[in-house]
């Protein structure tokens, strides 16, 4: 019986990529035979991101697209929830619908997942030889800051804790209650997942072709500081 791997696509204010993305994860060929579902959340957008997704799903009747959609705007996080609530898959992966993370790449997640030795796979952009664009020098020391402080805590030793490119099995992620709506999703997820007991988490290094703000990107320093809360939260006042 083939398994299917779910791919959770938060989308906002996406009109201009969101089709592109689509099109990169249409492209690729899973291996082990694994079937792809994808759930879209638009989490209010306030541009034609709802119109660009549904032309699409009419344009291609037989790529397997759910579509979800938020009344008001919760952020990233909540669109998340959404989107792993509706995952029926044996598989999930986070998937940015900006152009930042390839899709072609989702194989090198899968492989120590289905090769048996992984129930997590965390995409790191800080290893390998995969190609990196340059940006925000800032931002890069304060990725690795947070991946040293999520670290001390849950004794993990991750190179980048806040990566979208999370794969997990979907047991174990559904298992899981997760409460952040916006970017803290990435250490309260980490932290939650890092004490399920026996949890198997392996790295791989992934490509990262980062935008720059004027192209589309959204986390600022506020979402710094939120997560440093969140890592403090989730580790150890909320445990």
């Amino acid at each position: 019986m083939s398994q299917t791997l779910s791919i959770v696509i938060p989308a906002y204010n996406e009109e201009r990529t969101i089709h592109r993305i689509l099109d990169k994860v249409r492209a690729v060929e899973l291996i082990g035979g694994l079937q792809k579902e994808i759930i879209i959340t638009n989490d209010c957008s306030r541009d034609d991101t709802e119109g660009a997704i549904k032309r699409y799903m009419a344009a291609n009747p037989d790529l397997n697209i759910q579509y979800q959609k938020h009344e008001v705007n919760q952020g990233k996080g909540a669109a998340l929830h959404t989107g792993i609530r509706h995952a029926s898959g044996d598989y999930i992966i986070i998937q940015d619908a900006d152009l930042e993370y390839d899709p072609a790449e989702y194989n090198i997640l899968l492989r120590p997942m289905l090769d048996g030795y992984a129930d997590v796979v965390f995409g790191s952009r800080f290893m390998g030889g995969r190609p990196h664009r340059i940006l925000f020098f800032w931002h890069s020391i304060g990725n690795k800051m947070l991946t040293m402080i999520s670290n001390a805590f849950t004794n993990l030793n991750l190179t980048d804790m806040e990566t979208c490119y999370k794969m997990f099995r979907s047991d174990m992620l559904k298992s899981l209650t997760l409460r952040e709506k916006r970017f803290g999703f990435e250490p309260e997820v980490t932290a939650k997942i890092s004490r399920i007991p026996n949890v198997r988490i392996y790295e791989v290094g992934i490509s990262y072709y980062g935008r720059t703000y004027a192209e589309g990107k959204k986390i600022g320093w506020k979402d710094g500081f939120r997560a440093i809360y969140c890592i403090l939260k989730y580790n150890i006042w909320a445990r």
